[in-house]
């Protein structure tokens, strides 16, 4: 079971899987493209709050766990993270220039989904029984 995180006025456990996808997927991944990737993630996401608990990728697409906080900003987050990490990957690489569509490197949309320890379903179960004996 993971530990909760804390601070001065809650208990909390948040953690979330990110999926992104390079435009019109794009194959540009490689080792160390996710490595950099990777690092550019872990060098902004402390300003928002978001600590990395894992990573992968595939050719072309990334898939990243994460926890946060409570007053954590995804989406500023996860645009911030795509639009320095494009800008950082093309200049870095050039070569990825030659794989992209029209500069695009991220897809605008990206999948969120939040990750737990228990089912959707343990949890209504749990609410609808509360206040019964």
């Amino acid at each position: 079971m993971r530990t909760m995180d804390n601070n001065a006025h809650s208990v909390y456990l948040l953690c979330y899987h990110l999926i992104m996808v390079v435009k019109s997927r794009r194959k540009v991944f490689d080792d160390t493209i996710s490595g950099r990737a990777k690092g550019i993630f872990c060098y902004i996401a402390p300003s928002y709050g978001i600590t990395l608990e894992e990573w992968n990728h595939d050719r072309d697409h990334v898939h990243v766990m994460f926890r946060a906080q409570p007053k954590s900003e995804l989406s500023r987050f996860i645009n911030a993270y795509k639009s320095a990490s494009s800008r950082l990957l093309k200049k870095e690489y050039p070569q990825i220039r030659e794989k992209l569509w029209k500069e695009a490197f991220w897809s605008q949309s990206f999948c969120l989904i939040s990750t737990g320890g228990v089912s959707v379903d343990t949890i209504r179960s749990y609410i609808e029984s509360q206040g019964e004996k």
